[in-house]
């Protein structure tokens, strides 16, 4: 080995790992820049062939019809059923993951039961579920949703909860009960702070799951509680669509998922790097 031509060689290959990635990143965010630009043209330059890249002219226009419209008002109820459901899915499936971990509540067989009612796909309870919330008139109501997400995100919160509780030792649990705490305080006090990464990680996935939902908010909506997925669905038709409308709404969509992202990043990357898949 020329040891003399080393150095350039590892320069070669670490300035073409940079390249390769500042192509897979730009692959991934050409399609969120050009929704971002089709929100903001005209028609014309929306079918302009060849394309145009960047529009003349960074217009309003498409953002306000759809506040004149009222159809932002389907965000603020998807951003209500998410919320909602994920604060109860949080609060009821981490006190059911603590009574797995710490008292191994329904044997070891139970932790894999409830993680494999997560695993069934939408479609195949939607039918029977439309039924019931029709026989007791939970159709088209933020109740409804409410609770059926809060139960679909049960199990993931408990599975991944119950692994962050798991990886915290328990110890720490046994001190606190030694100098007076009682098994609530321990929980409140010991607990939830060392296992505040795992909660902020899950939030956000369970604030996804249920902010994403289409199958179900399709079914079980009608006027009065139409969510954000849904409505862009409006604006395609046979003959064609409304491709401002649809640029702008997804942009006014997916803002309330960035900003939560944006802000508990930090939790994201550490409570990722846990050992929250611990079986």
């Amino acid at each position: 080995m020329n040891f003399a031509t080393t150095p350039r060689r590892r320069r070669i290959t670490l300035a073409l790992r940079y390249l390769m990635a500042i192509v897979v990143v730009l692959l991934f965010l050409f399609p969120v820049y050009w929704l971002f630009s089709i929100s903001f043209k005209t028609p014309d330059e929306i079918f302009a062939s060849p394309p145009v890249w960047v529009p003349a002219e960074f217009r309003l226009d498409n953002y306000l019809v759809l506040f004149k419209q009222g159809d932002v008002s389907t965000i603020w109820n998807s951003l209500v059923i998410a919320g909602v459901s994920s604060a109860l899915a949080m609060l009821l499936g981490t006190c059911c993951a603590y009574s797995l971990a710490r008292f191994n509540t329904g044997g070891e067989n139970l932790a894999m039961w409830v993680i494999s009612q997560r695993m069934m796909p939408p479609i195949v309870i939607v039918f029977p579920v439309f039924l019931v919330f029709v026989y007791v008139g939970l159709v088209d109501t933020f109740i409804g949703l409410i609770v059926l997400y809060t139960a679909f995100n049960l199990p993931y919160v408990i599975w991944m909860m119950r692994g962050y509780i798991t990886d915290i030792p328990i110890e720490l649990e046994e001190s606190a009960l030694v100098d007076g705490c009682t098994r609530w305080q321990t929980f409140w006090r010991v607990v939830f702070p060392l296992a505040r990464s795992g909660l902020m990680a899950t939030a956000v996935f369970t604030f996804v799951f249920a902010w994403n939902d289409f199958i179900f908010a399709l079914i079980l909506t009608r006027t009065e509680v139409i969510t954000f997925p849904v409505q862009l669905t409006h604006y395609m038709g046979g003959q064609s669509n409304f491709w401002s409308k649809i640029s702008a709404m997804s942009v006014l969509g997916t803002l309330p998922v960035f900003i939560a992202v944006t802000l508990l990043q930090r939790y994201l990357v550490r409570g990722i790097s846990l050992g929250a898949v611990k079986g």
